[in-house]
């Protein structure tokens, strides 16, 4: 049985070719680069195996902060809204994969960069409910 206060996160930097991961929990809050799927039903299957409360996804901006306007995003967005019942909170990701790649992820590894992103995606979101 799962206590109230066992919260699990999981950190999603969206993809056209690639859905990179990463997790954490309250207690530690300290995101943790976890793995790369290639779609919707992967994603799924990550969420159910491992019991996510949120998912908190990287919403792509434009470098003025400005909404970004890409269909194959929403479309993501909507169907994965429409296929659970997880709460879902969208956070800007500007620069989170350039980032990952000043931080030495994945190098010629294009997965373990998205992953990255996703890692500090989900950090920033812990950070600003701290």
């Amino acid at each position: 049985m799962k206590l109230k206060e066992d919260i699990k996160y999981l950190g999603v930097d969206w993809g056209e070719k690639r859905i990179g991961l990463a997790l954490a929990d309250n207690e530690t809050r300290i995101a943790l680069a976890f793995k790369t799927v290639k779609n919707i039903k992967e994603l799924l299957l990550v969420i159910d195996l491992e019991a996510i409360d949120y998912i908190i996804i990287g919403k792509p901006n434009k470098l003025s902060g400005a909404e970004a306007s890409n269909a194959n995003y929403l479309n993501f967005l909507n169907k994965l809204k429409s296929l659970t019942k997880i709460s879902l909170i969208d956070i800007d990701e500007r620069l989170s994969s350039k980032a990952a790649d000043v931080l030495g992820y994945g190098g010629k590894n294009r997965a373990s960069r998205d992953e990255g992103a996703a890692t500090l995606i989900l950090q920033s979101y812990l950070d600003s409910i701290n």
